[in-house]
């Protein structure tokens, strides 16, 4: 070998490597982009007021822009320059993310709803009277004049949720070159049997972004939306509160940046890279092995692989499209595998946009723990595991049978650990009027109607606020008015108010009567059942974790080389546009059904949701995961069956050949076996 040569290949290598750390450091920053948004949707819906269902739109309009522009860059970025196509993906991204920032500087402070006037000047002297001084609040509860509204959110600005919207899609749109341009410039630059493993600490390492992601989300949750523009002593209310929103804007400015900083080694690669050289002469045949074991999961037109690349134009691009996407859904474990991973992202999608609010409602946790736990504890058992299955798969040199057969009992493992978590729950918050009666009057159901009690009665409280407060017996009140408090002292947080005739009753007449703001605590059990809600989800996420690259392995091998971009481009437009837009809207609206406490807009009208029904919202979200889970494994099974008649009838095939019997459908001395082949082509192997 000479020096020049030698030279060369360090070169290439040290190239690849520069994209390979790229290509991570970018998966690194889309993931903690994307995460950030997740962990920050409840305190986006709290800040414009606005249903889980708008949420799950806000939510869904990423996938939105993949949508938009997916299948044209994953076609023509593929003939054109991936790296520098990534990098200006990148940029939009950034963008996509100061937009989303973007309405916190145009609308004005947030003004939480709150059934009476705190007043923080005011210090232990009793001359706040909530329910004496509340005769004014019935007539928010009547009809408001719609002009009136639509002038009062002009001036809140309360249609800036749009630009939530607009960014979030940006977003998308750059993010859409990323995964089909990068891996198939990795896999086919790289040496076959290390695409695994340069897999695994690609999406390893991306993992680390999701696990920043909610760590900053749970650290900006407990900062006051308006941090260093109010007199945050004025607050009356916690980061624990319902209606506390964190300084969400904040978060996406960091992330836009972090995106940004991304982008720019890829406007320094090359548009390609010669093939990784082959180490040994083992290595060699390791790789020829695995090359063969491709080809025979290929569909008849393999035999345009050898041909050598050449330059097309734009127009003989377009004309190849359609048939090239002929070729490309021809295959049917490549099919069988789009709607395996379609099933499992409606699934996962539904889960994770919600999992804060299920810890928040199910079990009292605070939306910022919920979101730190998410971050500290579930996503470093995704980044183990996902590593797992890749080192798993380097170590034995698994084939598609194998990668087939970890990915069906990791999703059969994970499937379990989700059963268990229905097993352990907490009961409903003890709210008087919606989830339990006023103490004294048993006589009085659950329901809206039921917020009126003869404690309160002469109060004229209004029903549409929520400004909960905590009694001595653990019962929570939708407002001091509503449990009949009759004075109060203190100032902001601390205020208590004294002398409330719904917590004093006929039977315990000496009871301490007073309340402090915020929603009681759960019950002490609560907790316990919480830490094995938490080992369960742990360990469901490791095991299902082990199965994704694997089955990633068994995708990439089922596709010819020419269609790679294309085919994952197509993966991604499918299970993005299908399992990424529909999910948090269906299952945003099916949880807003189970809402028992609306809360009341600024300018009246129904805002976000304050307290749900824990039992309904429970049965509901784990019913619907479960539900597409069980189902995706009842996919796993068909395909692994398929897979596995596939490699029967190449393993009768090789021996034929051992054997010196001559095939007719025998092309350059390998069995040309197509996965989607019709009933004639199917009598034809038969007869081998």
């Amino acid at each position: 070998m000479s020096v020049e040569s030698k030279k060369t290949r360090e070169a290439c290598c040290s190239k690849l490597k520069l994209f390979l750390v790229s290509l991570a450091f970018v998966y690194f920053s889309k993931a903690f982009g994307g995460s950030y948004m997740k962990s920050s949707i409840t305190q986006i819906e709290r800040r414009f007021d606005i249903p889980s269902s708008l949420i799950g739109v806000i939510d869904g309009s990423f996938e939105m822009g993949n949508l938009l522009v997916i299948a044209f860059v994953s076609y023509f970025g593929a003939k054109l320059h991936r790296p520098r196509l990534i990098g200006i993906g990148c940029l939009l991204m950034a963008i996509g993310c100061y937009v989303v920032a973007l309405p916190h500087f145009l609308q004005g402070p947030y003004k939480y709803e709150t059934s009476m006037s705190h007043n923080a000047k005011i210090n232990s002297t009793e001359s706040i009277l909530p329910c004496l001084s509340n005769h004014s609040l019935t007539e928010k509860d009547e009809t408001p004049d719609v002009e009136a509204i639509k002038a009062c959110e002009k001036t809140t600005g309360s249609s800036m949720w749009i630009y939530v919207f607009l960014g979030n899609m940006l977003r998308g749109i750059g993010e859409t070159p990323i995964m089909p341009l990068g891996v198939s410039y990795l896999d086919d630059f790289s040496r076959q049997e290390n695409t695994p493993f340069y897999l695994a600490c690609i999406h390893t390492t991306g993992m680390l972004g999701p696990m920043l992601g909610f760590m900053l989300g749970s650290f900006l949750a407990k900062t006051y939306v308006d941090i260093g523009f109010v007199d945050l002593d004025s607050i009356t209310i916690t980061y624990k509160d319902s209606r506390w929103v964190g300084a969400w804007w904040l978060g996406f400015i960091v992330t836009g940046t972090v995106i940004l900083l991304s982008s720019i080694p890829f406007f320094f690669l090359p548009k390609s890279l010669p093939k990784q050289a082959v180490k040994n002469k083992k290595n060699k045949s390791t790789e020829l092995t695995a090359g063969s074991e491709q080809d025979t999961f290929l569909p008849d037109d393999a035999h345009d692989d050898q041909e050598k690349e050449k330059t097309v134009t734009f127009q003989e691009m377009v004309k190849d499209f359609i048939p090239s996407l002929k070729r490309l859904f021809r295959n049917s474990i490549y099919v069988m595998m789009i709607l395996t991973y379609l099933v499992v992202v409606n699934g996962f999608i539904g889960m994770i946009t919600f999992k804060p609010k299920f810890m928040e409602q199910i079990y009292g946790q605070a939306a910022s723990r919920a979101i730190f736990l998410i971050g500290i504890m579930n996503l470093p058992a995704v980044a183990l595991g996902i590593i797992t299955g890749g080192v798993v798969m380097k170590k034995f040199n698994l084939g598609i049978v194998g990668a087939a057969r970890i990915s069906i009992v990791a999703s059969l493992g994970s499937f379990s650990m989700l059963l268990l978590q229905g097993f352990f729950h907490c009961d409903n918050a003890e709210v008087a009027g919606l989830t339990v009666a006023y103490q004294g009057y048993p006589e009085v159901s659950y329901n809206y109607s039921t917020l009126l009690a003869p404690c309160n009665t002469g109060c004229s409280c209004s029903l549409k606020h929520w400004d909960p407060v905590c009694a001595y017996n653990g019962m929570t009140y939708a407002s001091p008015c509503l449990a009949g408090c009759q004075t109060a002292t203190g100032s902001g947080k601390a205020m208590v108010f004294h002398n409330c005739t719904c917590v004093g009753t006929f039977t315990t007449p000496a009871a301490n009567m007073s309340v402090v703001l915020g929603q009681c605590p759960r019950k002490s059990d609560c907790d316990f059942k919480f830490k094995i809600y938490m080992a369960l989800t742990v360990v469901g996420a490791f095991i299902s974790a082990c199965g994704g690259t694997p089955g990633y392995i068994v995708l990439l091998r089922s596709i010819h080389p020419d269609l790679k971009s294309l085919a994952l481009g197509m993966q991604t437009l499918i299970v993005r546009t299908l399992g990424g837009i529909p999910p948090p809207i269906y299952f945003g609206a099916l949880i807003d059904r189970t809402c028992l406490k609306w809360g009341t807009k600024q300018c009246g009208g129904r805002g976000a949701c304050r307290l749900y029904d824990s039992n309904a919202f429970r049965m509901t979200f784990l019913g619907l995961v479960t539900g597409l889970y069980f189902f995706a494994n009842v996919l796993w099974g068909f395909l692994y069956v398929k897979i596995v008649k596939r490699q029967k009838k190449l393993a009768l095939r090789e021996q034929a050949k051992e054997n010196g019997v001559e095939c007719n459908t025998l092309t350059k001395g390998h069995a040309n076996i197509s996965i989607d082949k019709n009933k004639e082509e199917e009598n034809k192997e038969s007869s081998i």
